[in-house]
């Protein structure tokens, strides 16, 4: 995420809107989605309890291995295993953790991690397109509209697959010579033992089967009607009490300020709405067009290019809204496309530039202590045509499936 004061910040102003009387206390309060809220905490402490074990360090040694000194399949390895973290985990979380193993296998074997990174960057906001939790517009999508975890698998994961399959090739015939080069592997990595990388196998045992009753509890929380907010809780409480470790030491590495800034952002959009600003914003979008399929791809490419200029979190809170209302007006026949229309172009929107999305931040922060950074001007050649790629496919998808 941003640095924490700019976060804080998005709280600080929605209590100004209260102490100015444009929201009660009790109004602001009822904007705030708590089931945003508990979700991204649990999946926080869950991760934290994932860092603890060194899973991450033993992927990335295996990915060496099986790579055997072939610079693209150990590219391609690194970019499959952080789209699928990012699915299951959340994209800010994925590259934070996987980011630094990819820039330590990339020294020792000679080699920039910059395409590493760029490749981490583009697969963490295409894998965590594909799943409710895997990005945090979708967190906000699901929550607002009640669209289950196999909702989204199903109606994005194909989506999703196709487009990296894409992103993949375009590396290997537009940048190839870059990655056509065999690696010369210090014989000492590839002889390493991945099991030596695992810190505490009995944290690992605990917090796998955890986790994969937290994966089920995703998959069928619709039947259940339990709100995917209490399936994470209860595998956060879960852990921490079969692990018997003190809470403070987990909770103190939850991002808190991200947790303050989307409570802030609720209640901004909350005021927004009070305003009847959405309600302008239906109208004018509608009176764009009444004709349902333009108004598909005009969401599609409106989130994909605001995505790209601005943070696609609070876009998105903004336009949850603005799609209510748009559909409350004209009822029309599948229109649950909108909203997988907004989950497309905000989260590969996000992949335009280095500021679309808080991962891309977050990996360039990491960046500047290599030789070879991702700067702003740098990602851009790779990040536009990705984006222009996975935005064409996105369209071509929702017609074929839903609009023909």
């Amino acid at each position: 995420m941003k640095d924490g004061i700019e976060l804080l910040l998005y709280f600080f102003f929605s209590q100004i809107l209260i102490l100015l009387g444009f929201l009660t206390p009790t109004e602001a309060w009822n904007f705030v989605d708590f089931n945003t809220l508990g979700l991204l905490l649990g999946m926080m402490i869950m991760v934290s309890f994932f860092k603890r074990t060194g899973l991450f360090e033993f992927l990335a040694i295996k990915s060496v291995k099986v790579a055997r000194g072939n610079i693209f399949i150990l590219f391609l390895l690194f970019f499959i295993l952080t789209g699928v973290v990012s699915s299951l985990l959340d994209n800010v979380t994925t590259v934070l953790l996987i980011t630094p193993v990819s820039i330590l296998v990339a020294d020792m074997i000679g080699v920039s991690p910059y395409p590493f990174l760029v490749g981490e960057i583009l697969s963490s906001n295409i894998g965590g397109t594909a799943t409710l939790i895997g990005d945090p517009p979708n967190i906000m999508i699901g929550s607002a509209t009640g669209l289950s975890f196999i909702d989204f698998l199903l109606n994005l994961g194909p989506a999703v697959i196709i487009i990296s399959i894409v992103v993949i090739l375009y590396f290997k015939f537009v940048v190839g010579k870059r990655f056509s080069l065999k690696g010369s592997f210090d014989p000492a990595i590839v002889s390493l033992e991945p099991q030596k990388a695992i810190k505490d196998w009995g944290l690992l045992k605990i917090t796998l089967s955890v986790f994969t009753l937290v994966l089920l509890g995703f998959f069928t929380h619709d039947l259940l009607n339990i709100p995917p907010s209490i399936v994470a809780l209860f595998g956060a409480s879960l852990l921490l009490i079969l692990t018997e470790v003190h809470p403070e030491d987990y909770l103190k590495e939850v991002e808190w300020t991200t947790l303050f800034f989307f409570a802030g952002l609720f209640i901004l959009v909350g005021a927004l709405e009070n305003a009847g600003i959405m309600e302008m914003v239906s109208e004018h979008i509608l009176n764009i067009t009444s004709n349902f399929k333009l108004l598909v791809f005009i969401i599609l490419l409106t989130s994909a290019v605001i995505s790209g200029i601005i943070d696609n979190i609070p876009f998105v809170a903004a336009t949850i809204p603005v799609i209510f209302s748009i559909m409350n007006k004209m009822h029309y026949p599948n229109s649950e496309v909108l909203w997988w229309a907004l989950a497309l172009g905000s989260c590969l929107g996000g992949n335009a530039t280095l500021i679309g999305a808080s991962a891309n931040v977050v990996v360039a922060g990491i960046s500047e202590k290599t030789r070879t950074p991702v700067t702003f001007r740098n990602y851009l050649k790779h990040g536009i045509p990705v984006t222009i790629i996975s935005i064409v496919i996105s369209a071509l998808y929702l017609y074929l499936r839903y609009l023909m």
